[in-house]
């Protein structure tokens, strides 16, 4: 229905007499018959008749509703649902109650802005009784209780998740029908919540939804981003970042909970008390107070809780007398360290500035949270409290290196603040935390400079190098010093201190022969100094043999002087005084001028495999790669930490919610809607694949969708684009290795192939397509956001060319997130997931794609290989190298060995030609040239898989050009996608990793 403009006007005032409520809602399909507000314990009296009326502005007729939304006097109001009652009146009544009662809007208006928080806080009542009654019921029982970390958790809009998982689409539909706005209006004034940016974050909300569902007794932790990652914008220069406003209007889903905050320290100094423990003191100390978020399951009581911490400074850290004598930045910069921890996810990290926020972000994450955990184990343990059983009634899950500080930090409590020894606190610490992996790229494998955490964390160092030397006696007692080239290999592989020297108690560990040649100093690997090497030579200051002089030499990252070579360049005499003159005066000037050394690092991810019981990959591929080349060492060591949990989508949201059409067919097909708790059902639509009336049903559920998409591009871009044509898309964080660059080169060859044939011959070759990107470049990440640019430009080229029409457009959706790909992927018919074989850990827009009947193209990577196998061969378009051939292709490469096939060099040329205007992309386009060098030599193999992509996307014309076979490919996806529900993984994880069981609500 069209937008309305409504007011809202009551002429009396409603007088409620409140009393404690703690009754449980239950909100299946059958309502229980008990009553929750009794006349005497809560009553909301209306002392007048009053109606509510509904202004339109551009028609200006009173709208009176009907009689059923009338209150009589002295008739009972509740202010939340009446279980009993879940109909139209109550639910009307009680977002009437809201919009007067809890306003955040002037009390005249009901635009949809204060119908949509009328509605949210209506909703969040409900969800309060659940929540509450699963907190209690929690507590009561002290079942184990698993509690997720991350940095991130993109959990979308909440409205119609909320709802749907109260079965109430149909209740809400109809009673804000008769307050003048539709549903879907309304839920579409709810800005997503950003809290994430990619697959990270919303994995994280996948895993809450499926475990408040499965009814698993869990907590998510994370932060409380004031602006988010940034709102993106794209403009003629491409990507523009702005400050994201989704909490500038509040939120309605949060309950602030001041009575939970906790300390966090930052810098100070370690001292040694009386009692002889270390003690932790001074620096700058701030607070982290929690907003809790409920988390409704479907189709059962259970509501977890998603629980965010803010950050802020104590009010007397406001330095009154410097505000007062004007200098108002002095006096409000404490104040300002505090809360700028929880400003922006991720800020960028060039600066030191910006590496020390970051670090403090993680470490209030984590301190939080543990102290938090940690308050739960001891009120629930009462005066009995046995720290050895809390791994037994805990299991803390770091959803990739982020939440690292989990395990110094739970160190450091159990030592410092309750008193128990290293033995015992090191035992619970790994019996308790476990560690998803989510990529094999450098940047993810995080490290940091000791150097700043020292300054910033200085008794987690401490505890740190100690864990350290814990490993290091473990990697020597497993591997002996008989071998000390093999024992220095595992020491710097695995060791969680990188270019450090060795603690004083090990350093006769690795015992080599004195040298007689060359010794070399590379800056990358070495970590001897000119002064250990002096002392390991035993050089005294007088030259007696230049002969053996000459092998000393220092070597930069690149030089490869040998010694021999060195007494060539110093045109050695055969006057022995002449020689050893100049030999010394050579070996002074190198002296003088050592090579700096490398910088001292903690690698986290080391620090997570020696910390945790438990390590797992994201799909089977990705956990293959984590045991056979990025935790290898490890592996051999622990096998039995190592796992695989493949990741999975919730069907709630990515079917049922965001696809109704298709859910309707689904459900009539197999028979019932269990499907959506059971997914294995939707294997039965295979049997039905080759039904003309199944095909049919489901083409127009599919163009209907498009139609959605149509309507939305048209209001976010300007751009027209065809029902007719196949929607090719590729939504994802824009990253070289994702390939973006390999989708839109593919597309300005595609182009320009069109561009030399006749009109005839276009439309017979090509089917139309619409070929749509969105995802964010990291605002510093250079490369990316020329690949935005590029993609922006093509089409601005592509989609104003009256010789191509509708049979080539290309779209760039601005600020790509939750609720932009509900509408994307239930529309999709081809999605692309390209990236370079071995560097996606498993990815899930794949799976959410696959759920809805989209074809995927793409390489066997990450989770591409699960699905393939799953849908059927004939049913996924795969090119490109596979995982195991890429060391060797870029060494090829680096050989100069490697020849690119004349289309890519066509295709490149095309580019510089100025034809999609008149920016420069030389930098972009030689990024994929060359054989060795950062940033270039096409480190992700564009040239390489490009003659395969190209002769791919051919077959997937042929194949769309025959509708009947497309849509079994479709449908046989769908069918293939059971096993990608993310309630078979948090099983596994609850099974294998966290050992606990559900618990049901009474």
């Amino acid at each position: 229905m069209a937008t309305t403009s409504s007011h809202f006007s009551a002429t009396s005032h409603w007088y409620s007499n409140e009393s404690s409520v703690s009754r449980l809602i239950d909100f299946g399909s059958k309502w229980r018959k008990q009553q929750l507000f009794s006349k005497n314990s809560r009553r909301l009296v209306k002392r007048r008749l009053v109606s509510v009326s509904i202004k339109n502005v551009s028609s200006e007729p009173k709208q009176t509703l009907k009689d059923d939304l009338l209150i009589q006097e002295e008739e009972e109001v509740p202010r939340i649902l009446n279980p009993s009652t879940p109909n139209t009146s109550s639910i009307a009544s009680s977002i009437k109650y809201h919009a007067e009662f809890t306003p955040l809007f002037s009390l005249e208006r009901f635009e949809l802005p204060k119908a949509y928080f009328a509605t949210a806080q209506s909703v969040r009542d409900a969800l309060i009784i659940n929540w509450n009654s699963t907190y209690e019921c929690y507590e009561r029982l002290n079942a184990k209780q698993a509690y997720y970390l991350s940095m991130e958790f993109l959990q979308g809009r909440a409205l119609l998740n909320a709802i749907g998982n109260l079965e109430l689409n149909g209740a809400y539909a109809e009673a804000l029908s008769k307050l003048g706005h539709s549903l879907e209006n309304v839920a579409c004034q709810e800005p997503d919540a950003a809290l994430g940016n990619g697959g990270l974050g919303r994995l994280a909300s996948c895993f809450l939804d499926s475990l408040a569902t499965l009814n698993y007794p869990a907590w998510g932790y994370g932060l409380r981003y004031k602006y988010g990652l940034f709102k993106q914008k794209i403009t003629k220069d491409g990507q523009e970042e702005v400050a994201e406003d989704w909490l500038e209007m509040g939120n309605p889903w949060e309950i602030l909970r001041n009575d939970v905050s906790y300390p966090v320290k930052f810098y100070g100094k370690v001292v040694s008390g009386s009692d002889g423990k270390r003690h932790w003191i001074g620096g700058e100390d701030i607070k982290a107070v929690a907003y809790d978020v409920p988390i409704p399951g479907y189709k059962t009581k259970t509501t977890i809780n998603l629980r965010l911490w803010s950050t802020k400074a104590p009010s007397e850290d406001l330095d009154l007398y410097a505000f007062n004598v004007g200098d108002h930045t002095k006096a409000y910069e404490a104040l300002l360290n505090a809360e700028k921890i929880c400003y922006v996810l991720y800020p960028g990290d060039d600066s030191l500035e910006g590496k020390i926020l970051r670090l403090k972000q993680q470490y209030t994450l984590c301190s939080a949270s543990l102290q938090d955990i940690i308050s739960c184990f001891e009120r629930r343990s009462g005066s009995d409290i046995k720290w050895d059983k809390f791994p037994e009634k805990v299991a803390v899950q770091m959803n990739d290196t982020h939440p690292t500080l989990c395990i110094p930090e739970l160190m450091r409590v159990l030592i410092d603040l309750k008193g128990l020894s290293w033995k015992e606190a090191w035992n619970i610490t790994q019996r308790t935390v476990a560690y998803t992996n989510h990529t094999v790229l450098p940047e993810a494998l995080e490290k940091w400079s000791v150097e700043l955490m020292q300054k910033l964390l200085p008794r987690h160092v401490e505890i740190i190098e100690l864990i350290d030397e814990e490993l290091i006696h473990t990697i020597v007692s497993e591997y002996g010093n008989e071998d000390s080239d093999l024992l220095e290999k595992k020491l710097k592989e695995m060791r969680i201190l990188e270019n450090v020297d060795l603690p004083s108690a090990f350093a006769e560990v690795i015992v080599k022969p004195k040298l007689e040649t060359k010794t070399v100093y590379n800056s990358e690997e070495e970590t001897k100094t000119a002064y250990d090497l002096e002392e390991e030579m035993e050089l005294s200051e007088e030259l007696e043999n230049s002969e053996e002089e000459t092998k000393l030499v220092y070597k930069s990252e690149e030089e490869t002087t040998t010694a021999y070579d060195l007494e060539e360049e110093m045109e050695l005499v055969d006057e022995k005084d002449e020689s050893n003159s100049k030999v010394t005066q050579k070996k002074e000037k190198i002296m003088a001028e050592p090579p700096p050394l490398p910088p001292k690092m903690v690698r986290m991810a080391n620090l997570c495999v020696v910390g945790g019981h438990a390590v797992n990959g994201v799909a089977e591929i990705h956990s293959e790669i984590v045991k056979d080349e990025v935790f290898n060492a490890f592996f051999k060591l622990w096998p039995d930490k190592f796992q695989n949990k493949t990741n999975g989508v919730t069907p709630r949201r990515w079917i049922r919610f965001c696809n109704p059409g298709l859910s309707k067919i689904i459900t009539d097909w197999t028979g019932m809607d269990d499907w959506v708790l059971n997914t294995e059902k939707l294997a039965e639509l295979r049997k039905f694949s080759d039904n003309e009336d199944l095909q049919v049903q489901w083409k127009a559920a599919k163009r209907s969708n498009k139609m959605k998409v149509i309507s939305f591009l048209k209001e976010k871009t300007g751009y027209s684009v065809s029902p007719d044509a196949m929607f090719d898309i590729q939504v994802k964080r824009i990253h070289e290795y994702k390939r973006q660059l390999l989708n839109i080169l593919g597309i300005v060859y595609r182009y320009k192939k069109m561009k030399e044939m006749s009109a005839a011959e276009r439309k017979t070759k090509y089917v139309p397509r619409v070929c749509i990107f969105g995802g964010k470049a990291f605002a510093t990440y250079v490369q990316a956001k020329r690949i935005v640019k590029f993609i922006t430009d093509v089409g601005a080229t592509v989609n104003h060319d009256p010789e191509i029409g509708d049979l080539l457009k290309v779209v760039f959706v601005p600020d790509y997130n939750v609720s932009v790909a509900e509408l994307l992927i239930p529309a999709s018919e081809l999605s692309q997931h390209i990236s370079t074989a071995g560097m996606e850990a498993s990815g899930t827009s794949n799976m959410k794609f696959a759920m809805n009947g989209c074809v995927l193209i793409g390489t066997l990577d990450g989770a591409n290989v699960e699905i393939r196998e799953e849908v059927g061969e004939d049913n996924f378009f795969l090119f490109g190298a596979k995982a195991h051939e890429i060391a060797g292709l870029r060494k090829e490469r680096a050989d100069g060995k490697f020849v690119p096939d004349p289309i890519f060099e066509e295709v490149k040329d095309f580019v510089r030609s100025g034809v999609f205007g008149p920016y420069s992309y030389d930098e972009l386009m030689a990024s994929l040239e060359g054989n060795e060098g950062f940033g270039r030599a096409d480190y992700f193999l564009v040239g390489k898989d490009f003659t395969s992509y190209i002769e791919c996307q051919e077959e997937v014309d042929k194949a769309y050009q025959d509708q009947k076979r497309w849509t079994k490919m479709s449908i046989m996806n769908t069918a293939g996608s059971y096993k990608f529900s993310s309630d078979r993984t948090i099983r596994e994880y609850a099974r294998e990793i966290w050992n606990i069981e559900p618990v049901e609500l009474p």
